[in-house]
Formats: C-alpha cells, sequence, structure tokens
C-alpha cells in the first residue's frame, strides 16, 4: 500500500515537473510575442497619430490631440482590465490538480471497503 502511494506522488510530482516547464515555454514564448506586438503597434500608432494631427487644420490640431488622447487612455484602460480579469483565470497544473483529486478519491474509498 505505502509502495503505490509513494509511486503515485512520484508520478503526480513528474507530471507538475512536465505543466511547469511547458507553461515556462508556453510564458517565454508569449512574452517575447507580445513584446513585439506592443513594438510595433506602438510605432504604427504613433505614426497614425501624426498623420491625423498633420491633416486636421491647424486651428483645430489642439482638439485632435485631446480626442486622441483621451480615446487612448479608454484603450489602455479596457485592455488592463481586460488583463487583469484574464490573469486571474489560473490553468496552471490543472491536470496535476485533476489526477491529486483523483487519487485523493480512490484513497477515501479504500479503507472504506
Amino acid at each position: 500500500m505505502v509502495t503505490i502511494i509513494v509511486e503515485m506522488v512520484e508520478t503526480r510530482l513528474r507530471l507538475a515537473v512536465v505543466e511547469l516547464e511547458e507553461e515556462k515555454a508556453n510564458v517565454i514564448q508569449l512574452l517575447l510575442m507580445l513584446g513585439l506586438t506592443m513594438l510595433f503597434a506602438a510605432f504604427g500608432l504613433m505614426s497614425l497619430m501624426v498623420l491625423i494631427i498633420w491633416a486636421v487644420d491647424a486651428q483645430y490640431r489642439l482638439n485632435a490631440i485631446i480626442a486622441t488622447t483621451t480615446v487612448l487612455f479608454i484603450l489602455a484602460i479596457i485592455c488592463g482590465v481586460w488583463a487583469l480579469k484574464k490573469s486571474r483565470q489560473s490553468t496552471l497544473l490543472r491536470h496535476t490538480r485533476g489526477e491529486l483529486a483523483n487519487d485523493r478519491a480512490l484513497l477515501e474509498d479504500k479503507p472504506h471497503e
């Protein structure tokens, strides 16, 4: 009985290690892609803002700057709230937690038999 429990724990630890390595690789790739995306988006947005402000008549340029700044701040707040909500949804070690729950249920049923 003890060897079975030890083997189950060892298997679950190996599964946890594999999942952590996969998550680490995914996070690194995601951060690199996110960094490049933000860099290119920032350059594109700056260029677009310059074009918009340059295209507007001189007497309305200040209003155009205020409008674009307001829209960008609102978008930043919306994206920030969305990112916070997304970060709270944990999928870390989902399979390991599921297997540990199965093991606990099996072990709890064993003594009753």
